[in-house]
């Protein structure tokens, strides 16, 4: 049986900021078909962000947050602003204790960061067994939703601990960071990841060369209906013709 092919979500930011032109951006991305759009919560006022909320919501896409917060104050303000922008899906941040209050009752779907989390841009720490272990207690709290697993920010085999935090819990696993080829694209699919993220590769026309934005998403989207046919046995492989 063919699998489900993972959203794919775009992320108005360029390592790891919200890029300054989001709102112009955004049309770019709403015309090459994506209904997945995220940002982060540095790098834009909050009253642009509001506005790039807005934006999103009225091109019929869901909206994502992801959030950069390095301490527990600062993480119970990014929820906060969270249910202030009307965020549908609310990704990062390693503190539910904290979050989760912030978000309750407001029909937010929250992804926290499985393993250890240090610096900025982030990177993933520890062994595959801690993460899929921390990935465990994350997804054992009612209130969490899924996962944002920071794969390619971590030092280790990355296909193996996408295949194992996804195969280790029941909830969605949104693999986050640092896809920019067919060939990571490909694992992510074939991993089970319900969903991954693109942001600085696609500024960076990873995968058309092109500094066309629209043209960039659409090659990605292309890349993926490939891989998708690929895993569902149905189209031969083209990772060497992407």
């Amino acid at each position: 049986m063919p699998q489900t092919s993972p959203h794919f979500i775009f992320m108005l930011t360029n390592q790891d900021r919200t890029v300054a032109d989001a709102a112009e951006r955004l049309q770019d991305v709403l015309a090459a078909g994506v209904r997945h759009v995220g940002f982060k919560d540095i790098g834009l006022p909050f009253d642009k962000l509001l506005g790039l909320a807005s934006a999103i919501k009225a091109g019929g896409a869901t909206l994502y947050l992801e959030v950069v917060s390095l301490d527990e104050e600062s993480e119970r303000r990014s929820a906060q602003a969270a249910v202030e922008l009307g965020i549908d899906i609310l990704m990062g941040g390693t503190r539910p204790h904290v979050v989760l209050p912030v978000i309750a009752g407001r029909n937010i779907g929250y992804y926290p960061f499985p393993g250890k989390i240090v610096g900025h841009p982030s990177k993933l720490e520890g062994t595959i067994e801690t993460i899929v272990e921390s990935a465990r207690h994350l997804t054992a709290i009612n209130d969490v939703s899924g996962l944002d697993l920071l794969a390619y920010r971590f030092g280790g085999d990355v296909e193996a601990l996408m295949t194992r935090v996804c195969e280790a819990v029941a909830k969605p696993v949104v693999v986050a960071g640092s896809i920019d080829s067919p060939e990571r694209m490909a694992a992510v699919v074939r991993s089970g990841a319900a969903g991954f993220t693109i942001g600085t590769a696609a500024f960076n026309g990873a995968f058309s060369g092109s500094a066309d934005l629209r043209l960039e998403i659409e090659a990605e989207i292309n890349v993926l209906e490939r891989i998708q046919a690929v895993a569902d046995g149905i189209a031969p492989s083209v990772l060497s013709r992407t």
